[in-house]
C-alpha cells in the first residue's frame, strides 16, 4: 500500500489530478446546457445500457466477473431499474430556475456541483454507476467513478457505453469517466480531489468518504427487519418476503434480514414461508451455517450472495430439492446472537412476538446492533399499527406490504426516489434520510426580494403567552 509522499502515492495523485482535469472541463461545457439537452444525454446514457441485447449482454458479464448473485437479479438491475430511474427523473426541472415561493418572495436557481467522485460496490455494480451517472448530469456535473476491484470490468464495460452514447449526442464523453485500475489509494486521492463524494458500498468505505475533508454522501449499513401482524394477507407476505429475501441471491443491503412475527400468526406464516422455498433449520444446522457465514467476526466473502443450495453444501445440510432461502429462529438481538446482523446471504432470522409493541422493541434491538436508520418494512393492514411502527422505530424508510429489496430504493408501484444509494441520518451516521438523487448533487442560489409588507413581531404577551403563563413575566 502506497503511503504519502511516496513515489507511488505521487502517481496515484497525478492520475487522479489528470481525470479531475478532464472531468472538470467536460463538466463546464454543459454548464449552460439547456433542459432539453441535459434530459436528452441522460436518456442516450440509460439507453445505451438498457436496451434489449445489451442489458443481457451486461448481466451476464457482471455475473461471470463478480461470481456474486444470479443473472435473473443482474437483468431486472440493468434492464428495469435503470429505466425507472430515468422516468423517475426526466420530468424534473434541474436547469435555471426550480422554485418560486411567492408567500416569502424567494427564487431558487439550481447549479452544478462540478465533479462528482462515485465510488461504487461489487454487489450492485450494474446499475449503480448508472443511476449515479445520470443523477449526475441531470444536475449539469460530470462524474468520475471508482468500483470495487471485483467488478471494475464491469464498471469499465458500462462508463464506456455511456461514453459513447454522450459523445453520439454531440457532449463530451468525459462528462462520465471510470478508474479502470481502481484501487485503496486512487479512490482516496478522488475523494480528496473531485468536489462531492458519493459513496455507495461498505462501512469502511464510506467513513472514508466522511473523513475525506471533501462534502460526501454516504449510505448506512442495511439490515432490514420485516414484521408480519395479524392482520396481514399471509400469502402475500410469504410471497413478498421470499421475492426480497431472494433478489439477487441477497446482494442487496435491503434484503430482509429478520422477520418479526405475531404468535398468533407465526405457525401459519412459517408454513406459507417454506411453502415458498424457505427453508426452517434446526438448531444443528443453525450451528453449522453460522460457522461458515461468519469468520473472527466478519461475514465470509464466499458466502455472500451465492444459492441456497451452496450455502447448505458448506454447512453440511441436506437440503430439500426447491428450497431458494434459509430460515433461523433467532430470540436475541447483538453480538452475542449473530444471526440478528447482516448477513448478506438467503439466510432469515426468524423471530416471534406478542404485539406490535414488543415487535416495535425487537426491530429497534436488532438495529440497534446493526442497520439503524436504514429501513423496516411492515406486512399490515392495521393503520394503527403501521403509524407506530412507523413512529417509534429508528429508520428512515418503512416500506408497508412491500417487498422491501425492490422497494425501498423506489420502485413503479410506489413512491419513493429511484436510486441505489440510501441515506440513513443520524441514526446510521450519515448526513441525510434521503433516497439520494439528482437533486442531492446540486447547489441552490436562493435570490430574496423585500416581502410587499415587512413582518411584525408580536407582543410580548402574545408571542411569548405560554412562557408567561408558566413562569411569569
Amino acid at each position: 500500500m502506497a503511503t504519502e509522499n511516496t513515489p507511488a502515492a505521487n502517481e496515484d495523485a497525478l492520475y487522479i489530478q489528470s481525470l479531475i482535469e478532464r472531468s472538470r472541463a467536460a463538466q463546464q461545457q454543459i454548464e449552460n446546457y439547456t433542459q432539453e439537452q441535459i434530459d436528452e444525454l441522460i436518456t442516450a446514457m440509460v439507453w445505451a445500457v438498457a436496451k434489449p441485447g445489451v442489458a443481457e449482454k451486461i448481466a451476464q458479464f457482471t455475473l461471470d466477473e463478480t461470481q456474486l448473485g444470479n443473472y435473473d437479479g443482474k437483468f431486472l438491475k440493468i434492464f428495469r431499474k435503470t429505466r425507472a430511474a430515468l422516468y423517475d427523473i426526466i420530468d424534473d426541472k434541474s436547469v435555471g430556475v426550480i422554485e418560486e415561493d411567492a408567500e416569502r418572495n424567494l427564487v431558487k436557481i439550481v447549479k452544478p456541483v462540478g465533479v462528482i467522485g462515485a465510488l461504487t460496490p461489487c454487489t450492485n455494480p450494474e446499475a449503480t454507476p448508472v443511476i449515479k451517472a445520470i443523477s449526475s448530469v441531470k444536475g449539469r456535473n460530470s462524474i468520475i467513478i471508482a468500483p470495487h476491484p471485483r467488478s471494475k470490468l464491469t464498471n469499465k464495460m458500462i462508463c464506456d457505453l455511456m461514453r459513447e452514447a454522450i459523445k453520439a449526442c454531440g457532449a463530451p464523453e468525459d462528462l462520465v469517466i471510470s478508474i479502470d485500475t481502481p484501487s485503496m489509494e486512487r479512490t482516496a486521492e478522488l475523494m480528496k480531489q473531485c468536489d462531492r463524494i458519493l459513496a455507495t458500498g461498505g462501512a469502511p468505505m464510506v467513513k472514508s468518504a466522511y473523513s475525506s475533508g471533501t462534502p460526501a454522501l454516504g449510505v448506512g449499513a442495511g439490515n432490514a427487519v420485516i414484521t408480519v401482524d395479524d392482520t396481514a394477507d399471509l400469502d402475500e407476505a410469504a410471497e413478498k418476503i421470499r421475492i426480497s429475501k431472494t433478489l439477487d441471491l441477497a446482494a442487496s443491503c435491503s434484503s430482509d434480514n429478520a422477520v418479526v412475527a405475531f404468535a398468533s400468526i407465526k405457525d401459519a406464516l412459517l408454513e406459507k414461508l417454506q411453502a415458498q422455498g424457505g427453508y426452517l433449520c434446526n438448531e444443528e444446522e443453525k450451528a453449522r451455517l453460522q460457522a461458515i457465514i461468519w469468520e473472527d467476526g466478519h461475514i465470509a466473502a464466499r458466502i455472500v450472495a451465492q444459492p441456497a443450495p451452496v450455502l447448505a453444501d458448506m454447512a453440511g445440510i441436506n437440503l430439500p430439492d426447491g428450497k431458494s432461502f434459509l430460515i433461523v429462529p433467532e430470540v436475541g438481538a447483538g453480538p452475542d446472537y449473530p444471526f440478528s446482523g447482516e448477513k448478506m446471504s438467503v439466510v432469515m432470522a426468524f423471530y416471534t412476538v406478542k404485539d406490535i409493541d414488543e415487535a416495535i422493541a425487537q426491530v429497534n434491538a436488532i438495529q440497534a446492533y446493526q442497520g439503524m436508520g436504514h429501513s423496516c418494512g411492515i406486512y399490515s393492514y392495521n393503520d394503527d399499527n403501521i403509524m407506530k411502527y412507523a413512529m417509534e422505530t429508528k429508520t428512515s424508510r418503512v416500506m408497508v406490504n412491500q417487498p422491501q429489496a425492490p422497494s425501498n430504493s423506489g420502485n413503479l408501484w410506489n413512491g419513493m426516489r429511484q436510486t441505489f444509494s440510501l441515506g440513513c441520518g443520524s441514526w446510521g451516521g450519515n448526513a441525510t434520510n434521503n433516497n439520494i438523487t439528482w437533486q442531492d448533487l446540486v447547489n441552490i442560489t436562493w435570490v430574496s426580494r423585500p416581502l410587499a409588507k415587512t413582518k411584525e413581531l408580536p407582543a410580548d404577551e402574545v408571542l411569548f403567552a405560554s412562557a408567561i403563563a408558566k413562569l411569569g413575566e
